[in-house]
């Protein structure tokens, strides 16, 4: 597909895909006419982009660990410095999670206490 259609379908802007591609997270084939051709599933991989970096990671540690999402077989091993970075995002995303997953049971005991009425 074209960046068009991949814009739409994980509804990003194809400014933001450029940026993906020249951070090293997305390789879309080129074309002879020099046009970007993207599988198919590169709408699940900037799904996942955008999650890992609405999650706080930064584009360095998702270009990566990302591979190793995908297929842990293609995984390399990284510097020492770097998988303690990782650790630590991971740790801090956790951290996030506990908090949300308070939040939400606070919301949901809310949301029944107003409507059982």
């Amino acid at each position: 597909m074209r960046i068009k259609e991949l814009s739409e379908r994980a509804d990003v802007s194809p400014r933001l895909l450029r940026y993906y591609e020249e951070q090293g997270l997305l390789s879309p084939r080129r074309e002879e006419n020099g046009y970007r051709y993207y599988d198919e599933a590169l709408v699940e991989r900037v799904e996942q982009i955008r999650s890992l970096l609405h999650a706080g990671l930064t584009t360095e540690i998702i270009r990566e660990v990302l591979p190793c999402l995908a297929e842990a077989a293609t995984c390399k091993y990284p510097a020492p410095d770097f998988l303690s970075r990782v650790r630590q995002e991971r740790d801090r995303m956790a951290e996030r999670l506990e908090c949300l997953t308070k939040n939400l049971k606070a919301i949901d005991a809310y949301l029944n206490a107003v409507t059982e009425k």
